[in-house]
């Protein structure tokens, strides 16, 4: 199983080379729902450095800052060192045309937006970015949340547990869980990692 992964990350490298975007980003996702679901947190991290080149192969730069600037912050906290040199040298070949693209402001916003992420909450990101296939939305956006809301899903996407968000919002437990209801009956989201898709979809973090 550890394995799997490892090899989904030199398959995802093989077809962006041959300009195959849409097979790299499948087995990227693969890689990472395995990884993620087998605890394997290197995968996750190869996951991240893979889904930052599929978008880069795909124009998509914000989104390659993004995962980018949260697989170097992880990877910091965790200790790990960086990539090889030459894993160095095309990410910031990478990261220097992107920040070309998007201007300064954008790229840093992007950089702060990954910076910021819990690494459950960028694995889920990632397996966002790199979904190219059909899949329904949300029954709703975040439009339809309060204010109030809208601070729980992003708290949830942060890896908060609901002791946590009670704590940071000076509520108890079950008002949060009282809100966590009506979100789920607003958006339809009813697992937690559906509640993390959305602040990401909805660029609450």
């Amino acid at each position: 199983m550890g394995k799997l992964p490892e090899l989904m990350t030199v398959m995802a490298d093989l077809d962006l080379r041959a300009g195959r975007i849409g097979d790299a980003a499948g087995h990227v996702r693969e890689g990472l729902r395995i990884s993620v679901r087998a605890g394997i947190w290197a995968g996750v991290f190869n996951g991240l450095w893979s889904c930052g080149l599929v978008c880069m192969a795909a124009g998509r730069y914000a989104e390659t800052v993004t995962v980018w600037a949260a697989e170097t912050t992880l990877s910091q906290g965790a200790g790990l060192d960086g990539g090889t040199p030459g894993e160095e040298r095309r990410r910031q070949q990478a990261l220097h045309r992107a920040w070309q693209e998007l201007g300064a402001a954008r790229a840093r916003a992007a950089e702060a937006r990954g910076a910021a992420m819990s690494l459950a909450t960028a694995a889920e990101y990632a397996l966002m970015l790199t979904d190219l296939g059909p899949h329904q939305p949300p029954a709703a956006g975040a439009g339809k949340l309060s204010a109030r809301e809208r601070e729980l899903v992003t708290l949830v996407a942060r890896g908060r547990t609901d002791a946590q968000i009670a704590a940071q919002l000076y509520i108890s437990i079950r008002t949060v869980r009282s809100h966590l209801d009506r979100i789920r009956d607003k958006t339809g989201c009813r697992r937690r990692a559906d509640l993390t898709r959305l602040a990401l979809a909805e660029e609450l973090l």
